[in-house]
């Protein structure tokens, strides 16, 4: 049996239940298999007397056709009671509208069943599939929505039975004060091990029972295949599927964004803006676009024609990146796990603060600018703002005393800045007035 892990969400979802009370119904969102199902059964078991599931991904076409008739609420909730052998009591159940987006005609019904006030309502679903599904239906207003993301580090760490290392970690973020050297490299080697694993469930499930990383490595493989199965059904033509696949590889170019002509052939923007917003409503991928004026208030400045894409799993980005052989063996995992791998790891590095960025609530954004000399360009990789201020944020993977672009960004927007911060694989550091952090430590950004 699959462990259930300790979510942050289940909080929200807390909060949700007492200040609406009802008025609206739950819509929890995510990419497949990040938990969405498991923690709506797990809120509802916890949190109410009795519940009532409908897996409209496995629901019999009766079941589905007594939506295309709620006239009669009485009739409909009563059917739904006998066919799912479950008593609901008002006030005091939820009903779970699982896979949501396989019945458009229940989604729509969210308005009438919260108006009636009998029971409060869960949906789960993809966003991808509940936007493709919708055609035809109004869509309710009156709903919740809660994003759920792979488990971060935090979550990771309680499935490790580990819950005083972050509270530790924020005291020390919060008052700067470095580690030493040995503690740091011991840290940054437990952080490795979550970037190998990642937060979907099923792998941390497998590592828990096993702690083998080949093994992982599998089940990882079948998770982006199904997201691979799932871009070919959004576009047959199987642009989107290797759109996805060449993640790592644009990634690790160093180039200034995403190459479209250098995966597609006749690969223009204009051709594949509408697949690459359904890749970002996956949720599957994180896109982080260009700002040509960096300041409070990115989205304003983003550039649409400029854009870099990862991950929204770290392990899988792994699993993705070398997936020129058949399993990832544990000989490169535990050179991974161990920093002895040769290959320049960077953009691994990049993808994982990315993730932890967007699990912290920031839309993600960079800025790029032409040298003096012309011939190269300066990169901020993200930017997040705090009270009208930006933070610009360098990745680095070994050294750090060289950090020309954060140098070139503070003489061109000095009255704009924050806090500059250059995050790396060391102990947290003070360099002039830039933080040297530990990566581990970008979730408190």
């Amino acid at each position: 049996m699959n462990k259930i892990f300790r979510r942050k969400l289940y909080d929200k979802m807390l909060q949700w239940k007492k200040e609406r009370n009802g008025s609206t119904a739950l819509l929890i969102q995510g990419a497949r298999r990040v938990g969405k199902s498991t923690i709506a059964e797990q809120f509802a078991k916890n949190e109410y007397e009795s519940h009532l599931i409908i897996d409209f991904a496995e629901a019999s076409p009766e079941v589905k056709n007594l939506f295309k008739d709620i006239s009669n609420l009485d009739s409909l909730l009563l059917e739904l009671q006998f066919r799912y052998k479950t008593s609901l009591k008002p006030h005091k159940s939820v009903v779970i509208f699982d896979e949501v987006q396989e019945c458009p005609l229940a989604r729509q019904a969210i308005r009438k069943l919260v108006k009636d006030k009998r029971f409060d309502y869960i949906e789960t679903g993809s966003l991808i599939s509940i936007k493709k599904n919708v055609k035809d239906i109004r869509i309710p207003s009156e709903e919740t929505r809660l994003t759920l993301f792979p488990l971060d580090y935090e979550e990771f760490k309680w499935a490790l039975g580990d819950d005083a290392t972050i509270p530790l970690l924020q005291n020390v973020f919060n008052q700067k004060q470095s580690l030493g050297d040995s503690l740091a490299r011991k840290l940054l080697r437990d952080f490795r091990l979550y970037m190998l694993v990642g937060g979907m469930p099923q792998a941390v499930d497998s590592y828990l029972n096993t702690s083998d990383l080949s093994i992982v490595d599998k089940v990882k493989r079948e998770i982006i295949e199904l997201y691979a199965d799932d871009f070919r059904k959004i576009d047959p033509t199987g642009k989107a599927t290797r759109m996805f696949y060449a993640i790592p590889a644009q990634l690790n170019s160093n180039a200034t964004r995403y190459k479209i002509s250098s995966v597609l052939k006749q690969g223009k923007l204009d051709r594949v803006e509408e697949l690459l917003q359904d890749m970002e409503d996956s949720q599957v991928v994180l896109m982080s676009k260009h700002v040509n004026d960096p300041n409070a208030g990115m989205s304003l400045h983003e550039d649409s024609n400029q854009y870099k894409m990862f991950l929204a799993d770290t392990g899988l980005f792994i699993t993705l990146a070398f997936k020129d052989k058949e399993v990832t063996d544990n000989v490169i995992y535990q050179k991974l796990l161990n920093d002895k791998l040769s290959a320049d790891l960077g953009y691994v590095y990049e993808n994982v603060v990315a993730q932890m960025l967007k699990a912290a609530g920031y839309n993600l954004f960079y800025h790029t600018w032409p040298t003096e000399s012309g011939k190269h360009n300066y990169e901020i990789d993200f930017l997040i703002s705090h009270d009208n201020k930006i933070c610009p944020i360098e990745v680095k993977s070994s050294g750090y005393k060289a950090h020309a672009s954060l140098d070139a960004f503070q003489k061109k927007f000095s009255n704009r800045i924050l806090n500059r911060y250059l995050i790396y694989t060391k102990d947290l550091r003070k360099d002039t007035d830039i933080t040297l952090l530990p990566v581990f430590m970008t979730m408190f950004l």
